[in-house]
C-alpha cells in the first residue's frame, strides 16, 4: 500500500506540508498523499487528534498516517509510530493517537507501538524544529513501502495519552461538552446520538439556551433557529440554520452541554 494522509497545524503560506511531499516521493515515487487538514490551531493537539480519528475510518487498510501537532519538537518526546488493527501511524508521542488506541484496544486489535530510535530510517540531517520533514516524513514512506515497523524503533507499552472527556449520565440524561467546532460554526458534542433513547423527547441547555428535540437535518427549522441535530459521525450537534452556532452564542470547545430525557 502506497497511501499517505498528513496532518498538520502547518498551514498553506510557508511550503512546509510541500516539503514533507518532497522527502515522502523522494524514498517512495509511487506514494500517494492524501491531505486531511493543514489548518489545525497552532499547537492544538486535541483538535488535531479528533480531526484524524474522525478521517481514518474511511481509509483502506495499509493507510500510513503522517501527523504532526508537536508543540513539544526539540524537546524529550518521542517521536513514535503505531500499527492500530491495519491502519499506520507516525506522529509526536504528546497524545496525539489517543482516540484511535482507545479505539483499537476496545476493539481488541493489534497494538504495535514503536519509538522511532533507529536514524538509518530518518533524513541525513536531523533539525530540532523540524520533524516532520527529517523523521515523520521518511519514516512514513519508508513505511509505504512495507519496510516493518518493527525494523524501525524500539517497541514501547506506555505512550502519552489525553482522552478526550467523556459524556456524564446524570439522572435526567447527560452532562456532554463541545469538542468540535467547524468552519460553518456548528458545534459537536461527545455524546453519541445512539445514548439518546428518543430524539423528539430530549432537551438540550447551553448558554442559557433551550432546544426541543433532536431534529433530522437543519432544513427541518427556520433560518436562524438554534438546532441539535445528528453530525456526521453520529454524534449530538448544535447549529444555527443557515448561521453560526459559535459565533452568535460565543460557544467555545469544552462548554457544557446539559441534555434532559423526557418521560
Amino acid at each position: 500500500m502506497n497511501l499517505i494522509t498528513i496532518t498538520t497545524d502547518f498551514g498553506n503560506l510557508n511550503g512546509f506540508t510541500g516539503t514533507m511531499k518532497g522527502v515522502i516521493f523522494n524514498i517512495n515515487p509511487h506514494a500517494q498523499i492524501v491531505d486531511i487538514t493543514h489548518e489545525i490551531p497552532a499547537q492544538d493537539v486535541r483538535t488535531g487528534s479528533i480531526a484524524l480519528w474522525r478521517s481514518v475510518p474511511y481509509f483502506p487498510a495499509g493507510t500510513v498516517h503522517i501527523a504532526v501537532v508537536d508543540p513539544g519538537v526539540g524537546t524529550t518526546r518521542r517521536p513514535i509510530a503505531a500499527k492500530l488493527g491495519d491502519q499506520f501511524f507516525v506522529l509526536p508521542d504528546n497524545g496525539l493517537i489517543t482516540p484511535m488506541l482507545e479505539d483499537a484496544e476496545a476493539a481488541g486489535k493489534e497494538v504495535t507501538i514503536v519509538h522511532l530510535d533507529k536514524p538509518e530510517y530518518w533524513l541525513p540531517t536531523v533539525y530540532t524544529t523540524f520533524h516532520g520533514r527529517d523523521i515523520f516524513a521518511p519514516v512514513g514512506a519508508h513505511l509505504s513501502k512495507g519496510t516493518p515497523i518493527n525494523a524501525m524503533g524500539t517497541p514501547i507499552t506506555n505512550p502519552v495519552r489525553t482522552p478526550l472527556p467523556k459524556p456524564i449520565q446524570t439522572e435526567q440524561g447527560y452532562h456532554a461538552n463541545i469538542i468540535v467546532i467547524d468552519v460553518f460554526g456548528n458545534c459537536s458534542t461527545n455524546l453519541r446520538v445512539s445514548q439518546i433513547p428518543d430524539l423528539t423527547k430530549t432537551t438540550l441547555k447551553i448558554k442559557n439556551e433551550t432546544i426541543e428535540g433532536i431534529v433530522p437535518s437543519y432544513g427541518h427549522r427556520k433560518p436562524g433557529d438554534l438546532v441539535a441535530v445528528t453530525d456526521s459521525e453520529g454524534f449530538v450537534e448544535i447549529a444555527v440554520v443557515n448561521g453560526s452556532a459559535a459565533k452568535k452564542f460565543n460557544i467555545q470547545l469544552d462548554d457544557l452541554v446539559e441534555v434532559i430525557f423526557n418521560d
